[in-house]
């Protein structure tokens, strides 16, 4: 009578077990959080706010994915037709809620500053879903439909920026390549050369202001005031 473990059917169970080890080793990191292996694509870290929609995680310069914000120097007008540094206010606002925290963040791209465009999450929030609801910023279609159906919600309650007249961020930033706006809003007067070469001051809220040009290439300059413009040689705008 043959041994019910024969030479044959030994070498088949050491072959089982010998899978059963190698299958269990290879599972071991991620049952038990040992050595596990983290997409390359994801990152965390503590958050600190340059912008509205910019912020260093950890070591990692991030520019919030799908959302625009206005820019730091950015001004809106409210309704009763006041002047309101909303830009600045928007930076203050989401630092002082989300700066400290841990970050976790999804990289989605780099954009052309080198900065890691990505999806961000902290205090249980998507902070870019809580920027949108909150009318800190629009979403920005042209790179993402995230948040669309967020910004019209905002918008239909008033919220943030829907409560007042504001310049969408990316129609900000071409008028201030093309030095249309100021970079100090305490230095807003524009010293413009017309093309007989004459020196004129352009004051805000004058006729030709806003489609006057700064292009400091040529010579022509920012102003403080119209006392340091006449100083420097330039006359006033006559309109």
């Amino acid at each position: 009578m043959a041994d019910a473990f024969s030479l044959p059917k030994i070498w088949k169970l050491r072959g089982r077990i010998a899978l059963f080890l190698v299958c269990l080793l290879a599972l071991t990191p991620f049952a038990f959080g040992v050595g596990a292996v983290v997409p390359a694509s994801d990152f965390s870290g503590e958050i600190r706010f340059i912008d509205g929609d910019t912020l260093d995680v950890g070591q990692t310069r991030v520019r919030l994915h799908a959302v625009d914000a206005p820019e730091t120097g950015q001004m809106c007008e409210t309704r009763q037709g006041t002047d309101w540094a909303c830009g600045g206010w928007i930076s203050k606002a989401v630092a002082d809620r989300y700066d400290g925290a841990v970050a976790e963040c999804d990289v989605m791209d780099t954009d052309r500053y080198g900065r890691t465009v990505a999806r961000c999450r902290a205090l249980g929030d998507d902070i870019g879903a809580w920027l949108v609801n909150e009318g800190l910023a629009f979403a920005y279609v042209q790179y993402g439909s995230d948040y669309i159906a967020a910004e019209r919600i905002a918008a239909a309650a008033d919220r943030g920026l829907h409560a007042v007249q504001v310049q969408t961020p990316s129609q900000y930033r071409k008028s201030r390549i093309k030095g249309r706006t100021p970079t100090d809003a305490n230095c807003a007067i524009k010293g413009n050369i017309n093309a007989s070469g004459t020196r004129i001051y352009h004051m805000p809220g004058q006729t030709f202001y806003e489609r006057t040009g700064i292009n400091t290439r040529k010579g022509e300059r920012w102003f403080c005031s119209a006392a340091a413009a006449q100083a420097a040689g330039w006359r006033a705008s006559r309109r």
